[in-house]
Parts: C-alpha cells; sequence; structure tokens
C-alpha cells in the first residue's frame, strides 16, 4: 500500500536574510524547497502553513516579532488548515530557522492534530544555524509519532537543493 503524503510547510516571502545581506525573494527559500519535494512526488499533498496575522515586511522587524513570540510562546492563528490529517501517514514538515527553532506557527500546527502513528520528516531552510532545537521541539510535541531526522538546507542554496531533497525523498523508503 502506498504512503499518504503530506508536504507542510511554512516559507516567508519578501525580505529575507540570504548569504549575509538583506534581499527580496518571490518565493520563500522554504517553498522552494517544498515545490521540490513536490515534483519528486506528485501524489503527495501540500498545505501552505500561514499566520492570520501579517509579519511586517521588513525582515529585520519580523525577526523582532518572531523573537517576542517565541519568548511569548505564542501559538499564532493559522490562516487555514486542514480539516484533518487522519488519512495522511507521512508529514514532510519544512519551516525556516527562526531562533533556533521554528516559528512559532509551526507549533499551532503541530498542536492542532492527532501525529500517532505518523511518521514526520522535518527540513529546515537557515543560512547557517542548521536544524536548531527544531527537531528535540518536535520530539516534545509529537511524542507519539515517528521523527525522522531532519534535513537542514542552506536557505542561499535553495535552487540548487537536490542533494538535500533526494535525502528527504530517500526517507521515505
Amino acid at each position: 500500500m502506498a504512503k499518504k503524503i503530506l508536504i507542510a510547510y511554512y516559507s516567508r516571502r519578501g525580505e529575507n536574510y540570504v548569504n549575509g545581506s538583506i534581499r527580496h525573494l518571490s518565493l520563500g527559500n522554504t517553498e522552494v524547497v517544498a515545490a521540490k519535494i513536490k515534483d519528486l512526488l506528485p501524489e503527495a499533498d501540500m498545505f501552505r502553513i500561514d499566520t492570520v496575522k501579517k509579519y511586517s515586511d521588513s525582515y529585520m522587524t519580523c525577526i523582532e516579532e518572531a523573537k517576542q513570540e517565541l519568548h511569548d510562546q505564542a501559538r499564532p492563528e493559522m490562516k487555514d488548515k486542514p480539516e484533518s490529517i487522519a488519512d495522511y501517514d507521512v508529514i514532510i514538515l519544512g519551516y525556516p530557522n527562526w531562533w533556533s527553532t521554528m516559528p512559532m506557527v509551526c507549533y499551532t500546527f503541530l498542536e492542532s492534530y492527532d501525529f500517532t502513528g505518523k511518521t514526520i520528516i522535518p527540513f529546515c531552510t537557515n543560512e547557517g544555524s542548521g536544524m536548531g532545537s527544531s527537531e528535540r521541539f518536535i520530539r516534545k510535541l509529537c511524542p507519539t509519532a515517528t521523527v525522522l531526522p531532519g534535513v537542514p538546507i542552506h536557505g542561499a542554496e535553495a535552487q540548487h537543493a537536490d542533494r538535500e531533497v533526494q535525502e528527504i525523498v530517500g526517507q521515505l523508503k
């Protein structure tokens, strides 16, 4: 029986930190990688995690907003939610590294569903900080799921992350 897969990701378009400078991105790095995964897994469903309250367009202001959310242990409201994830066997979860963890809306996503018996494959775009503490937090939030090793991806190289995408997809075997 084929596994039913959901690619769920949070990605920030607009001003982003890329190789030491602020650049405007029409697609966020995590979204670019999620699309590459979808190309290899056309049968997978995709879900873009997004917030009701929009972050600042300014990168510098956005990172301060993210820092405050982390400090407050906020759970930002999601703009949309899948009705259920019951039919999925595997969730490939992508996000940028914000303050050594996931954006807080990813916590909202993980706390919104029962992941019992599911496999979670995390990937994280970053500019040098790797997966941070995110894998530990995913395991804590989803103790009845199998959380496979995360795949860190240098955000500036998202367009060329074919090896990392193969690593993610290869974990499905």
